[in-house]
């Protein structure tokens, strides 16, 4: 409610259908005069003075016009031809507005035109003329003055055309305020019948308004209102502006900070969609991890381009990823990735590495006086307050950068390690500096424990069968109108994104990522690229932490960019170096190869195959083997993985559960979450 310059209030009652309501001010009612009655009552009466002024107006035209055109037969002609005219006019004009309003307005500029005409040419005065002035002007006058007292109810409700759909759909006495009309978007306040409805009956309508107006479920969605249980805003987008596919055409802010929001698509108003993974004290927003769910065909591989070429482009941040699928999707931008690791064994690596990472990150923060990771923990610390040092000096260490660990095709990595893997890293991880990721199918409560996923705040939800909705979106974004069920496959890269950061209003408006066309190879490898040289590098602390668990399978990964070994086409090139060791430079390659000497077929751990070891041999050979895995990065193992070695030396797979065991207990093993599966403790950090 506000006061303007006239002192007057204008206010907007929502439950009368966005009616406005003028209220005088003091002075403006009887009795309060400052302009007295008579100012009063012409103010009153000012708003039906039109139609009198308008009746007024014709007499004076008419007596002007006879004399002028008085007995003109060719003025008779013009003169007809206008009033026709002017009547069909406002007959074709009124079709936009009520039948009634039309045939009203028709037979008002009838008559007057057609009296005007008779005027002009007979007189004013002639015959019956003065008679049906007199009585026609302030009979059409009191016409419009009564329609428009009429149309000046006190009733809360009006039946047009939006109350009528309201009754269809169940929601009668709902009321509606004024509607706000954008492209493409109408949002209308709604209000239903106090103590009778409440917001969840308007939910459940959506579908049959959907219907009423001829448009997908995903077209018609409803906000409440948090502060009440029968307001909110219905929202419409007549048509679906996300049909026409748009193409990646690079990041959106290269060399910036993963701290500023990723760019992933857009909405059905082509507004960006947003999206955070730290997160900012000033703006209270926490980091959060994301879970990108949607079924086959609905688009997650290239919704996760989207995400990591969003992460690649910026200055402060690592990418780990274990992709099962041998990075079908992501190869041109391994060069870019800090630690890529397949499924299976690497990626039980790569697990208990982030496990053993959150600590060392969140002890390292801490000392540096950071509660959470923000842009300035990625730079060098020159902060005397830092509490890593005591001597008051500014400890100078290197910073620490983001750090995103991507399980993509979670389901398999679930299998294996069991549901609960990433619990522990979901709750742990954001106030170390760590969004975790989870991409699958269905993360359903037989894939994922529903610890790990009420601790994956951001969804990203493509897709899916209609039965799988409730696995992927909270109920309340459901209820909403958001219904990923509706597209399944047919609509690749349309989603709801929910995430800390955005309106939630925005949570059930559908959008779209981008779309990776056959030109976007190239510019995926030159971003990769960019990042091997301009993008983070793993900070001390996290190189060390994960090291520490993961031994070589960290330090002797794929030097991202590194040349590949070369084609044996490519032989003759010379520009890798010689291709003989220059201590057999002298040997023929076309002579025989000599008789095998004794003990070259001896098998990998030194013993012949078909003699059982002695115990103290058995030890040995087992160090020797866990020697072997260690230097392999193959860091995870159980009594599957020595089959082979037990069939070559004679041993039971109990004999090497045993040792399995034995190795534990000296430290050289440590167990993981999954039953029977132990992790290799590097040798130097054993000793």
């Amino acid at each position: 409610m506000a006061r303007n310059s006239n002192s007057r209030v204008r206010h907007t009652d929502f439950l009368d259908n966005g009616r406005t309501t003028d209220y005088a001010g003091p002075g403006l009612f009887p009795g309060q005069a400052t302009g007295g009655v008579g100012g009063y009552l012409l103010q009153r009466a000012m708003p039906h003075l039109p139609p009198w002024v308008a009746a007024a107006g014709i007499g004076i035209a008419g007596g002007l016009g006879s004399l002028q055109w008085a007995e003109s037969a060719a003025a008779g002609v013009g003169l007809t031809l206008a009033s026709v005219g002017l009547t069909g006019a406002t007959w074709w004009m009124g079709k936009a507005t009520t039948a009634q309003r039309r045939l009203h307005s028709a037979i008002t500029v009838a008559a007057a035109s057609a009296w005007t005409t008779a005027a002009c040419l007979a007189g004013p005065t002639a015959g019956p003329l003065p008679d049906l002035y007199l009585m026609g002007a302030p009979a059409v006058a009191l016409s419009w003055n009564i329609r428009m007292i009429l149309r000046r109810n006190d009733a809360p409700t009006a039946e047009g055309g939006d109350k009528g759909l309201l009754e269809k759909v169940g929601l009668a006495r709902a009321q509606i305020g004024n509607a706000k009309v954008e492209p493409n978007r109408v949002t209308a306040p709604l209000a239903v019948e106090a103590g009778e409805q409440t917001n969840d009956d308007v939910s459940k309508a959506l579908g049959r308004i959907a219907s009423a107006l001829d448009l997908p479920t995903s077209a018609v969605r409803y906000q409440p209102d948090p502060d009440s249980s029968r307001r909110g805003e219905l929202v419409i987008v007549p048509e679906d502006m996300l049909a026409e596919a748009a193409y990646w055409e690079g990041p959106s802010n290269l060399g910036g900070s993963i701290a500023d929001p990723l760019v992933i698509g857009r909405y059905d108003d082509g507004s960006p969609m947003f999206l955070w993974l730290p997160g900012d004290p000033d703006q209270g927003r926490n980091g959060t991890h994301v879970l990108i769910a949607g079924g086959t065909g609905s688009g997650k591989g290239e919704t996760a381009l989207n995400l990591q070429t969003e992460i690649l482009s910026r200055r402060d941040v690592l990418l780990w990823l274990s992709d099962p699928k041998m990075f079908q999707d992501f190869r041109p931008l391994l060069p870019g990735i800090d630690w890529a690791a397949e499924g299976g064994t690497p990626t039980e690596v790569m697990v208990e590495a982030i496990q053993a990472v959150i600590p060392a990150r969140t002890r390292w923060l801490g000392q540096h006086n950071y509660r959470q990771w923000v842009p300035a923990a990625a730079q060098v610390q020159n902060d005397p307050e830092h509490t890593c040092r005591t001597d008051g000096r500014a400890c100078g260490c290197q910073g620490m950068p983001y750090l995103v660990a991507w399980m993509e095709e979670a389901a398999s990595t679930l299998r294996n390690l069991g549901d609960d893997a990433f619990t522990g890293i979901a709750q742990e991880a954001r106030s170390a500096g760590v969004s975790l990721v989870v991409s699958l199918q269905r993360p359903s409560y037989d894939q994922m424990s529903t610890s790990t996923r009420a601790s994956l705040p951001s969804v990203i939800a493509l897709g899916c069968d209609p039965r799988d909705e409730s696995f992927s979106l909270p109920d309340t974004v459901l209820d909403a109108g958001a219904h990923p069920g509706a597209w399944g496959n047919r609509r690749p890269g349309y989603c709801y994104l929910v995430t800390p950061g955005i309106d939630e209003t925005r949570y059930a408006s559908p959008g779209r990522t981008w779309g990776f066309g056959p030109n976007a190879v190239s510019l995926m490898e030159v971003l990769a690229n960019w990042a091997q040289r301009n993008g983070a590098t793993a900070d001390p602390i996290t190189a060390g932490a994960a090291s520490s668990v993961a031994g070589n399978a960290y330090t002797c990964r794929p030097t991202p960019g590194a040349h590949a070994a070369p084609d044996e086409d490519d032989m003759d090139d010379t520009s890798y170096g010689p291709r003989v060791d220059p201590e057999d430079a002298d040997i023929d390659p076309e002579a025989e190869l000599p008789d095998d000497e004794p003990g070259d077929d001896a098998p990998i751990f030194g013993q012949e195959t078909g003699r059982k070891p002695s115990p103290e041999e058995a030890r040995r050979l087992f160090a020797q083997a866990l020697e072997e895995f260690e230097r392999a990065g193959h860091m995870v193992v159980g009594p599957k993985d020595f089959m082979d070695w037990c069939d070559r030396n004679n041993l039971s797979r109990p004999w090497v559960s045993a040792r399995l065991k034995e190795a534990a207990l000296e430290g050289r093993l440590e167990p993981t979450n999954a039953t029977g599966r132990w992790r290799i403790v590097p040798a130097l950090t054993a000793a």
